[in-house]
């Protein structure tokens, strides 16, 4: 008893509550001025449109539920077939996009050396060049009498129809405007993939053909759903371009809600477009949100 009763009574651990408190209220105090601005700048908007096109004032100023420009929107062929443009404008410019921009990834992941560098400079180059200064150049070059037309006069060959004003003009813009980010994307996604495993392919007798399929494209495939859901982003909100090289009817979303609100002074009708318009980018929004959710799980 007297040896037990010379042993020091263990000292109690003090509870870990209030420092993972403080922890929380630090990361808290971090993440607050980001939300607030997510909440004001962007929440807020789309929430204060969806109200004000379902609960539209009056002639009295009182709302009252009504679903008319929507009705109208839907029933209108002049509406409709401008959404149709941007939707087959968005289809084709993400195409075109993954088409021209993956086999540029696949090079620059596997080339090395001085012209590896080239063309990834000139890949990134549009990156730098603003949308307006773009659509200028497209104009001198494949516009009426641009470059295209002169060089073809004096080799004494027939002219080719233009697709400024047309809604190709748009689709060219768009592709070279988002290529850029598009290679970056599926570069990074093809830096994931280790030499090792295409070298093992390799030498079990796989072709380049089988190793892109059997090696390489089933790990991008998180790779190709972000890179696509952006280029759509992009291309479905895109203004400059289709205002500048497309033609005046059909238009794309953008120009067609900045006519509705300025020429036509009918800001109910132009929001409820820009409702619609926030309705399928969130489709697409989702399946970027839904992928990196499930980076995360399977992260440790």
């Amino acid at each position: 008893m007297s040896a037990l009763s010379s042993i020091p009574p263990a000292r109690s651990r003090a509870p870990a509550q209030p420092q993972a408190l403080s922890g929380a209220l630090v990361g808290l105090t971090l993440v607050a001025l980001p939300v607030f601005l997510l909440g004001w700048l962007i929440v807020y908007p789309i929430l204060s449109a969806v109200l004000e096109t379902v609960f539209p004032a009056g002639e009295n100023g009182a709302r009252a539920l009504s679903l008319a420009s929507y009705r109208f929107f839907f029933s209108d062929p002049y509406s409709l077939d401008n959404l149709k443009v941007t939707l087959w404008t968005t289809l084709v410019c993400g195409v075109l996009l993954i088409l021209v921009g993956l086999p540029i990834a696949l090079y620059l992941r596997f080339s090395q050396g001085r012209f590896a560098a080239y063309v990834q400079a000139m890949a990134i180059f549009p990156m730098f060049v603003p949308s307006i200064i773009l659509s200028y150049a497209l104009i001198r070059t494949i516009g009426p009498n641009g470059t295209v037309d002169l060089i073809l006069n004096a080799l004494g060959l027939p002219k080719l129809p233009t697709p400024y004003l047309t809604p190709w003009g748009p689709v060219i813009g768009l592709v070279w405007d988002n290529l850029p980010l598009t290679v970056l994307m599926l570069t990074a996604g093809l830096g994931q993939i280790s030499n090792a495993s295409v070298e093992a392919a390799r030498d079990v007798g796989a072709g380049p053909f089988r190793v892109f399929l059997a090696v390489i494209l089933p790990r991008m495939a998180n790779s190709l759903l972000v890179t696509a859901s952006f280029a759509v982003l992009g291309i479905f909100s895109a203004f400059t371009l289709p205002y500048v090289l497309g033609p005046a009817a059909p238009e794309m979303m953008g120009p067609f809600m900045d006519r509705t609100f300025s020429d036509n002074n009918d800001p109910l009708n132009a929001l409820t477009q820009a409702v619609i318009s926030f309705g399928f980018c969130l489709v697409f929004g989702l399946f970027y949100v839904r992928s990196i959710a499930r980076n995360q799980e399977g992260r440790p």
